[in-house]
């Protein structure tokens, strides 16, 4: 059994502001320094290999946590936004109206003009979960929610149409399991990095 852990990257000015980054790059604001600063690693992903994606907020955040420059993979990078990055979803929503309703209720097919569907991070995701589990090695990512929440959805059979069936938490570490063909299954949910 390989197991997988998911971390959300810390805060930065855009995710303060409600702002959708997806693949802008975006540092960590310095609150989002201080915040990561004070997470704990839980004791049972200590050991683990750590990878994380190559945005800056990602990669700071693994570093800030292991105290060591971690090697990035542009898979875990976060789903493709396209033009709607840099604008907020209640303005996009004011915007497009009805449009922005019926583009919502695609669930896992849902995307921006031009960007990528959680369904397509999905499929982006799969090799690397396959090599995850062809190595062996139990590994933490460093992340971002749309891939945290594409890799659940896969876990479950999530459709995303509707609310998750179990809303899974900021600042915490999420574990999967991962079958010898890479399909993750839940582990433990929701692990809480602080005190």
């Amino acid at each position: 059994m390989t197991l997988l852990a998911l971390i959300r990257h810390g805060s930065t000015e855009w995710n303060e502001k409600g702002i959708v980054q997806g693949r802008s790059d975006i540092p960590l604001s310095e609150g989002g320094r201080k915040q990561v600063a004070g997470w704990s690693v839980p004791k049972e992903i200590k050991n683990f290999v750590w990878i994380a994606s190559p945005l800056q907020r990602a990669s700071e955040t693994a570093s800030i946590l292991t105290g060591n420059t971690v090697s990035a993979d542009s898979r875990l990078v976060e789903m493709d936004w396209s033009e709607w990055e840099g604008q907020t979803l209640p303005a996009l929503r004011a915007e497009l109206g009805d449009l922005m309703a019926a583009w919502e209720a695609k669930g896992l097919d849902f995307n921006a003009p031009g960007g990528e569907s959680p369904r397509e991070v999905q499929e982006r995701l799969k090799p690397f979960l396959e090599e995850c589990a062809s190595t062996g090695q139990n590994t933490v990512a460093v992340c971002h929610k749309g891939v945290i929440r594409a890799v659940y959805a896969l876990a479950v059979g999530w459709d995303m149409t509707d609310k998750p069936p179990q809303k899974l938490k900021e600042e915490c570490v999420h574990i999967f399991e991962l079958g010898d063909d890479g399909r993750p299954t839940v582990h433990t949910l929701d692990i809480a990095m602080t005190s």
